[in-house]
């Protein structure tokens, strides 16, 4: 018998982690000199996050040390269980490198138990979206060779975009120049961002105005989705719900009733995001 586990930066909603059985891994944030863990929308307050970002704070994240690793896996093993993780993308975070040292030290003190992790190349709910659907075919009663499979074939057909609203919070992170950043504000300009297959995030294009920007989201969707019946779609917002709704309005104007959940950007994602983000994912014939 294994446990499934994910981390906080999938940003399913905390009613959904729980319904499907998912042990969490919580992921830190520090706004001021105060350090939180991610709850998954279960006791937060999104609004005032974004509106002390909004007014020039500056939160930052941080990677999870080897004693908290320790403290989610080893009581598993110790009980005779065996661990698969569904983990954000390893190109966004240093946090694996502490998580593998944990894992060989588990290893040598428990031979016997398999602890296994699954990149899913994907941030937000981008991995939420492969975290949801790994946990159905888990709860299935899929072995890890099983969910192995399913999820490499998942991954590979999960599309993930999102637009920022201002340039100053990727400026912040080294993804955009101060002058890009200037220009583009002062423009109006969004550009449209993607995760590539090596779980990357890269500039697909850049458009004026956030509604052209949706506009452009609903092409991608139009030139990639595949099943979008037999999926969810997930809008992620960061503090932006009333756009957010529109955009899902659109989206369903176009393709019909489809099942869309819409939900909050949290504070770890959104520290790097900024407010006003608005991201799309949908099942696509590639990534």
């Amino acid at each position: 018998m294994y446990q499934l586990f994910c981390d906080s930066n999938c940003e399913l909603w905390h009613t959904t982690v729980k319904e499907l059985g998912l042990n969490l891994i919580r992921m830190p944030y520090i706004v001021g000199d105060e350090e939180s863990f991610y709850d998954m929308g279960e006791n937060h307050d999104f609004k005032g996050f974004f509106d002390k970002m909004r007014a020039g704070a500056t939160p930052k994240t941080a990677a999870l040390n080897e004693y908290a690793y320790m403290e989610y896996f080893e009581p598993v093993l110790a009980r005779g269980e065996d661990i698969y993780y569904i983990t954000f993308s390893h190109q966004m975070s240093g946090t694996f490198n502490a998580m593998q040292n944990v894992i060989t030290q588990l290893k040598e003190k428990y031979p016997e138990r398999v602890i296994r992790f699954k990149d899913s190349k994907l941030i937000s709910l981008g991995s939420g979206f492969v975290t949801y659907y790994g946990a159905l075919k888990y709860r299935e009663g899929a072995t890890m060779d099983e969910l192995d499979a399913y999820l490499d074939d998942l991954i590979a057909h999960t599309a993930t975009y999102f637009v920022v609203d201002d340039l100053t919070y990727l400026h912040r992170g080294g993804r955009v120049s101060g002058l890009s950043k200037f220009m583009g504000n002062l423009l109006g300009i969004k550009p449209i961002l993607y995760f590539n297959e090596e779980g990357k995030i890269l500039n697909i294009d850049k458009v004026k105005g956030m509604k052209k920007a949706m506009t452009s989201l609903i092409g991608y969707i139009k030139e990639k989705g595949m099943d979008l019946d037999k999926y969810k779609m997930f809008i992620m917002q960061a503090d932006c719900q009333s756009e957010a709704e529109t955009f899902a309005n659109n989206i369903k104007a176009t393709f019909g009733d489809l099942d869309i959940e819409i939900q909050p950007v949290g504070p770890v994602i959104g520290a790097h995001c900024g407010p006003g983000t608005i991201g799309l994912i949908f099942h696509a014939k590639e990534k």
